[in-house]
């Protein structure tokens, strides 16, 4: 079996596969980021079948924490199965941090995080910042330390799917994209590479200062959120937060307590990146 390394932030992953192809394209896109000697979750992509190894390839997601009824994937698009099992051992196993399914980007030690249901565009808005001069934290999970309140980067490859990848290709014109996988699940699917500032910054925590909740597709907007509805949302975001008990209640009341809350719509980049930085300005 074939075997590819990575550590992304406090997070190292071992990932074996009965097919090179999916481990060479890992290697080139995670080529900047670096190896860890002792892994913390072990990711194996497995035949089906012996005949499937061969005969119109079929990927099995398994490793230390697995879904039995997940379903396999075409070997062309090997490299999402593994980034995907690379997500399952996060939300399943990681303890260290509270995990919120968002996204983050980092200006001058402050952070904004970006959450909301698949297709709201975070992804998209934080990869479009990350080309304005932001640090990209995280597209797929943001770490919370339950000690210090702070975020823990967690820069993974950029999920970018269907008219967001056109955006930004044109936007990000020197940026290193992977293969484009068409017919998945969620559409077609092509990841960006972060930028080498936020591979190299990965040990650098950031204070979370503003949550968003962004809503593409509507008119340009901005709107309060009460604390209840905040809280409501972020334990259906959080994979780990019953998991956590006591600690996961404490981190979670803390963020929610300090850190200020807006629902935001737009139509396109060029609203958004208004209305995050009238929201920023305001902070200061």
């Amino acid at each position: 079996m074939h075997e590819f390394r990575v550590q992304v932030g406090p997070a190292a992953f071992r990932i074996g596969s009965a097919w090179k192809r999916p481990l060479d394209q890992l290697a080139e896109l995670y080529r900047d980021y670096p190896v860890p000697e002792v892994p913390d979750y072990s990711v194996r992509l497995k035949a089906v079948s012996f005949w499937r190894r061969f005969i119109r390839p079929s990927v099995a997601i398994n490793g230390d924490y697995m879904l039995p009824d997940a379903a396999p994937l075409p070997l062309v698009q090997g490299l999402l199965a593994a980034e995907m099992a690379m997500n399952l051992q996060m939300a399943l196993g990681w303890r260290r941090h509270l995990l919120l399914h968002a996204s983050a980007v980092e200006k001058n030690g402050r952070a904004v995080i970006m959450t909301g249901a698949s297709g709201s565009g975070k992804s998209t808005l934080a990869a479009m910042l990350g080309c304005r001069g932001w640090r990209l934290m995280g597209d797929e999970f943001v770490l919370l330390d339950p000690v210090t309140g702070e975020l823990a980067p967690f820069p993974r490859l950029i999920s970018l799917k269907n008219e967001a990848i056109g955006a930004m290709q044109a936007m990000a014109l020197d940026g290193r994209f992977g293969p484009l996988m068409t017919g998945t699940p969620k559409g077609n699917i092509r990841h960006l590479v972060p930028a080498r500032d936020a591979i190299r910054s990965m040990a650098e925590p950031a204070q979370p200062a503003l949550l968003l909740f962004p809503s593409f597709g509507f008119e340009p907007a901005v709107r309060e959120i009460s604390l209840s509805e905040v809280f409501m949302r972020l334990t259906q975001a959080s994979t780990n937060y019953v998991a956590l008990g006591e600690r996961g209640f404490t981190t979670l009341t803390r963020f929610i307590k300090t850190v200020p809350a807006r629902a935001i719509d737009y139509r396109d980049g060029q609203e958004a990146e208004a209305l995050v930085d009238r929201l920023w300005s305001e902070l200061a």
